[in-house]
């Protein structure tokens, strides 16, 4: 009898893990797009829940405090019941870092990693498959979002409603050019919220490699602004 679909078994064929981990959804429902991923505020870590469309929760991220190599943790929900994956930076504060996706059991299924320099302008990562071949490059549209949201946040009053008007926004393709994901910053007060839409059908494994690269891409760059 085959094995049911277990969290940590590394498969290209497996089913993508968000549609069978979220909460109060039945095993094998596909999660409704957009996604959104909502940034907590009142608390001391750098976290936050990615939800469905119809509210379910596919997961809980929490970047791990007092570590030198960042280390991220991907939960099945926000009690932490259930660690899914591991994202682990391989350098302390590098432009050039590469962050490893790990399985519960420290199984690596793929990497995704920021392209130096060149990011300090307008933010670019590519994403790879568990055989380190470049499997989605993830760009940023338009970098003078990123320049008038710094400049114009250092302005008494105006600089709470930056949020409101300059929200990145980031395309996920193929080596082939086919757009796969937008992924945006929302308006808010406090940056709080992406949104994840899917452009194409997903392929065999990019799922859970687009959703895990951007989780992480997320973090890094809320802190950018």
């Amino acid at each position: 009898m085959p094995r049911p679909y277990q969290w940590g078994i590394v498969s290209l064929n497996r089913k993508p893990f968000f549609s069978i981990h979220m909460d109060h959804a039945p095993i094998g429902q596909e999660p409704h797009y957009p996604l959104s991923f909502e940034f907590k505020i009142a608390t001391i870590y750098n976290d936050f829940v990615a939800k469905d469309a119809s509210g379910l929760t596919v997961a809980y991220v929490r970047q791990k405090l007092f570590k030198f190599k960042e280390h991220v943790e991907v939960f099945a929900n926000e009690r932490k019941d259930e660690l899914l994956y591991h994202i682990r930076a391989d350098r302390w504060l590098d432009f050039n870092t590469t962050y490893t996706f790990l399985t519960a059991d420290n199984q690596p299924v793929g990497r995704v990693a920021r392209k130096g320099w060149r990011s300090l302008w307008k933010a670019s990562y590519e994403i790879y498959d568990q055989a380190d071949q470049l499997d989605l490059t993830v760009q940023e549209a338009n970098p003078w979002t990123k320049v008038f949201d710094s400049l114009l946040s250092e302005l008494p009053l105006v600089g709470i409603l930056t949020g409101y008007f300059f929200n990145p926004s980031y395309t996920v393709t193929r080596p082939d050019g086919t757009l796969v994901v937008t992924f945006s910053k929302q308006p808010s007060f406090w940056g709080r919220r992406f949104l994840l839409v899917p452009e194409a059908d997903f392929q065999p494994g990019e799922q859970d490699r687009i959703m895990l690269g951007l989780m992480m891409m997320a973090l890094l760059e809320r802190r950018r602004g």
